[in-house]
């Protein structure tokens, strides 16, 4: 018994690393975790609080400081010693089949925390919290078009390009199914995130489990939890996660060495900022500061100036997104009496054949844009959907692309006055999920023409005119 309870020990503590691990995406410290070493909820907060102090008085940019100091602060309220158990609520989806918020949410984890210490922690299929839905919700428009789903349901919640609107609504789904949906904290995880750790770790082998690489751990691990249940219903299904909890302890465990500290801490950022992690804490001092380096996930609702967020929504192409490459071209002609953009968004299908997880792609295009925009022509997609949301107004479009082949859509449109020709300025916003994208930003405009290549991994302003 004595053994068990030790064994069960370990086990709490090594997904209480891997929680952290989540909630501040796989790290910012140097610190080995091994059995015997005292206080360790302690060593981690006072390492980060250290290291925040210290980030101060180096030659660094004033924004990565305050992204050290958030996570000094995050830090803290997680592990607070202050006989509060504290609930978060982890959203775990895999981006390989694109949503707006990110993708296709098919697991969740529902978290807590005392003293610095897990209490609980509970993992499920998102499919099973839906089984006890009764609840007829009615789904966004593409869903019944694309789909013929007539249910809206918890797995297709995160049907916004906006975070905390996806919450609110993935929470009111928790709820339908009998849950608490009262969280002290909320935090989205991209399935991408295990490719870029293992760039850092190198191979992990898993015996039985095979091996796997940055270059295919997803693939494998999509493989290994979904294709052979989808062709042999004898097997237990509540079994085939069993590879992520002997996978995930030996990631943490690696990136954790003293020697890969600094690829670490660039790796947390990175998923910070690029929106494969994003957080929500209901500390309203906390999130302030979240909005402030914007690990919130927030569609922007005060930028005066031209406006580009493009999110699509891989609605019954499978798993196609690992194949697909997008690429943009953004050109405004500030010239005319009415300033026109032209927005070129070319999606390439590197895949050879079709098989289980990989078909055709099919996506719902929102291109949000500033308000009060008016489309004048497109092509290679469907007649549009237009609204607006956000302050913003959106042209929503059906587009296909076949399987080794590219799509050219072409969507131009004129912008609104609020757009000044004279100090034109451009705020690109970046779907979580999406990967890097090219683009490139073409201007002309009275005083010349001005040209900027970029690749999007984060949201962008660009300043033309000074």
């Amino acid at each position: 018994m004595r053994k068990q309870k030790k064994g069960f020990r370990k086990t709490k503590k090594v997904f209480l690393l891997v929680i952290v691990v989540l909630l501040i995406s796989v790290g910012v410290f140097a610190y080995r975790w091994k059995n015997g070493d005292v206080n360790k909820t302690s060593v981690i907060v006072n390492t980060i609080s250290t290291f925040e102090k210290i980030i101060q008085f180096l030659p660094i940019e004033q924004d990565t400081k305050k992204e050290v100091e958030t996570i000094d602060k995050l830090v803290k309220a997680v592990f607070e010693k202050d006989g509060v158990e504290r609930r978060y609520f982890l959203m775990l989806q895999n981006n390989m089949e694109l949503r707006p918020g990110g993708g296709f949410l098919g697991q969740y984890a529902v978290v807590k925390v005392k003293d610095g210490e897990l209490t609980s922690l509970f993992i499920e299929d998102a499919n099973l919290l839906d089984q006890r839905i009764s609840a007829k919700v009615r789904p966004p428009y593409p869903f019944t078009k694309m789909m013929q789903i007539k249910k809206w349901k918890f797995r297709d919640s995160n049907f916004s390009a906006d975070f905390p609107t996806n919450i609110e609504k993935a929470e009111y789904f928790y709820r339908l199914s009998g849950g608490n949906s009262k969280f002290d904290g909320v935090i989205s995880v991209n399935a991408s995130i295990l490719n870029n750790a293992l760039e850092i770790t190198g191979p992990i082998n898993l015996g039985g489990y095979g091996t796997y690489t940055s270059e295919d751990a997803v693939l494998k691990l999509e493989e290994f939890v979904e294709k052979k249940y989808l062709f042999d219903e004898t097997l237990d299904t509540q079994n085939r996660k069993s590879v992520m909890k002997k996978l995930a302890p030996v990631v943490a465990d690696k990136l954790l060495q003293p020697e890969n500290f600094k690829k670490t801490v660039d790796l947390a950022l990175n998923e910070l900022r690029n929106k494969n992690v994003m957080i929500n804490f209901e500390d309203q001092s906390i999130q302030q500061m979240i909005r402030e380096v914007k690990w919130g996930g927030v569609v922007d609702t005060t930028w005066d100036g031209d406006y580009l967020m493009l999110v699509d929504a891989n609605l019954g192409a499978l798993k196609s997104d690992y194949y697909m490459k997008r690429d943009v071209d953004y050109d405004v002609d500030l010239t005319l009496e009415k300033p026109t953009a032209t927005l070129r968004y070319t999606y390439t299908h590197t895949a050879k054949f079709g098989d289980w997880r990989t078909s055709d792609y099919h996506s719902y295009l929102r291109m949000y844009v500033p308000k009060g925009s008016n489309l004048l022509e497109r092509h290679m997609v469907s007649y549009p959907n237009i609204q607006e949301e956000f302050g913003k107004t959106y042209f929503g479009f059906i587009v296909h692309t076949l399987i080794n082949r590219q799509t050219k859509a072409v969507i131009k449109y004129e912008l609104p006055e609020t757009v000044n020709k004279d100090d034109y300025k451009l705020y690109i916003q970046k779907q979580s999920g999406v990967g890097n994208v090219p683009v490139k930003v073409h201007v002309k405009s009275a005083n010349g023409e001005y040209n900027q290549e970029l690749v999007l991994k984060k949201d962008v302003k660009l300043i033309f005119n000074k």
